[in-house]
């Protein structure tokens, strides 16, 4: 590993962001800030205001992860701009000298962060980082395009429709056909978002069109998705080895209580209506299944790093639902719990991730 003269590696962690994920973002911050040993590391945070603009911030979790009652964390104005040049000789620059970063944790969820941009300056840049490279980050946030690709791979997805704003605005009843080929009830989703944000469960024909203009206020290209009968949510994640191999842990499964039919935003964060089973009980062979699935469906999509691999589960079929190479990062996260079931810990993951960026490096491979 490349060190400071304090014998540290040098780690930049971006945070925060434009997207919907934002406070999620904060919050896996702060679980990545505590989990960095001082020992190993030397640490610099940025955070990504709302608005798009760069912060410098004080590596403090407690302040990162901090909100009023009844709100969610966000990045504060510091007055203190960084900006990152897209010069491999330059790297990160402030007007407080941030300089000489080994590695970047973009720990971004979402457009504007997830989805290729940040890694396309980090590429610039020539500062390795974890996670994706541009084209597998930029592929897996429009679940129309991750879809094509799985299924280009022979690998198994869910019937679904790609609705784009051309087409809403000028052929409407075109699209109203489409989706009624799908089979009610279906699932009306942002194709670029995540958390679970502007995601409508729609019974029937009626309430169609007011399910893709909530759609639409996230992100003007949709996605709609036939709902999968009796199908219990599994996930699994991907982690790479030091050999650069990618490995599936053991799953969970995700079951949704109380008022809410799905596993929407509010169920995830603000309710706890939703109760995280890992591993999951599921028979050894789905288990295998699911697992051989996750890396395929990892592999085909040129991912690197890491992965949590979304699936839906019924007693006659798996289908991939969504790849995520971001996920969240909290330490009661999905990602980080099927790890800990699988014998990495926290800490331990977190390590893994970020000599995998510096094994790979940056530029064409």
């Amino acid at each position: 590993m490349t060190a400071s003269a304090s014998g540290r590696v040098r780690v930049l962690v971006i945070f925060g962001g434009r997207s919907s994920e934002h406070a999620i973002s904060c919050l896996s911050a702060a679980g990545i800030l505590r989990a960095l040993d001082p020992g190993r590391y030397d640490v610099t945070t940025v955070g990504i205001l709302p608005d798009g603009r760069w912060m410098r911030v004080n590596a403090d979790p407690a302040g990162i992860a901090a909100a009023a009652p009844g709100a969610l964390p966000a990045v504060a104005d510091t007055g203190e701009s960084a900006v990152l040049l897209p010069e491999p000789v330059t790297g990160v620059n402030a007007p407080d000298a941030i300089r000489g970063v080994d590695v970047v944790f973009p720990v971004l969820h979402g457009p504007w962060g997830e989805d290729g941009t940040v890694q396309g300056l980090l590429e610039m840049a020539g500062i390795p980082y974890v996670g994706s490279g541009v084209f597998a980050s930029a592929a897996a946030m429009d679940k129309g395009h991750m879809k094509a690709l799985l299924a280009a791979a022979g690998l198994p997805v869910g019937p679904s429709a790609v609705v784009t704003s051309a087409q809403w605005e000028t052929h409407p009843e075109a699209v109203r056909e489409r989706v009624a080929q799908l089979g009610y009830p279906v699932f009306v989703k942002p194709a670029r978002a995540g958390s679970s944000v502007g995601i409508t469960k729609v019974a029937e024909p009626s309430l169609l069109d007011a399910a893709i203009a909530e759609a639409r206020s996230w992100d003007p290209r949709v996605i709609v998705e036939a709902a999968v009968a009796q199908a219990r949510e599994i996930e699994c994640a991907v982690i790479v080895d030091a050999s650069g191999i990618p490995r599936a842990t053991r799953c969970a499964e995700i079951i949704v209580r109380g008022p809410h039919e799905f596993y929407d935003f509010e169920a995830k964060y603000l309710d706890d209506a939703a109760e995280l089973i890992v591993p999951a009980d599921l028979p050894a062979d789905v288990e295998e299944q699911v697992r051989g699935l996750a890396v395929e469906a990892f592999q085909a999509l040129d991912c690197e790093g890491l992965a949590r691999v979304d699936f839906f589960v019924s007693s006659d079929s798996v289908l991939i639902n969504e790849v995520n190479t971001m996920p969240g990062f909290t330490p009661i996260s999905l990602f980080p719990r099927m790890c800990a079931a699988s014998g990495m810990d926290y800490a331990t993951v977190i390590d893994m991730l970020i000599a995998d960026a510096l094994r790979r490096g940056t530029g064409l491979r």
